[in-house]
């Protein structure tokens, strides 16, 4: 798997002061994406060992909120991250993790329509915050809060899993963890 970009300091994609990681490859190629060259999954550099320690270094920084990232739940990219997730979570149990993805919650992700269930079952298990949905050009709303279009949902994944059912971020305050 390849990585498209690597954030240090990001305030655009969630709460506070985060550490985003953007992998390549995307095969929803939404009109207006705002990063359309990540669709290539060979685009960018190889995630490696190295790259995750790297992240995990920036991650220690006491002003880091959290950890941010766009489109894991490729099938094809599954695999590698679910290692770092795992690493992500153990070491910083206090930090957020905040998921964009094109898929839907319900339809894509609950369902296992994206490749071996056991694997998205736990990527979900340490993510926190999940905004889902393509992005749509014409539904696009620069005044909407860490998402881009009026359809994409900003979901509370634990507290959806528990509910049964879809819990929203409340966008007033913020997220407290």
């Amino acid at each position: 798997m390849n990585y498209a970009e690597i954030k240090n300091l990001d305030i655009a994609n969630g709460p506070g002061l985060r550490v985003s990681l953007f992998v390549s490859g995307c095969t929803h190629h939404c009109k207006g994406c705002f990063n359309p060259e990540s669709w290539n999954f060979n685009y960018g550099q190889p995630f490696t060992e190295a790259t995750q320690e790297h992240l995990l270094e920036l991650l220690e920084n006491e002003h880091i909120r959290g950890l941010s990232g766009g489109e894991p739940f490729e099938p094809a990219n599954q695999a590698a991250l679910l290692p770092f997730l795992r690493k992500v979570r153990e070491r910083f149990p206090e930090k957020d993790i905040w998921c964009y993805s094109g898929y839907n919650f319900e339809k894509d992700m609950l369902t296992g329509n994206l490749g071996p269930w056991e694997i998205t079952e736990e990527m979900l298990s340490y993510i926190d915050v999940l905004v889902d949905g393509e992005f749509k050009l014409e539904l696009k709303n620069p005044n909407l809060r860490f998402r881009g279009s009026e359809n994409q949902r900003v979901i509370l994944v634990q507290e959806s899993l528990k509910a049964d059912g879809i819990v929203q971020w409340d966008d007033g305050e913020g997220l407290s963890i």
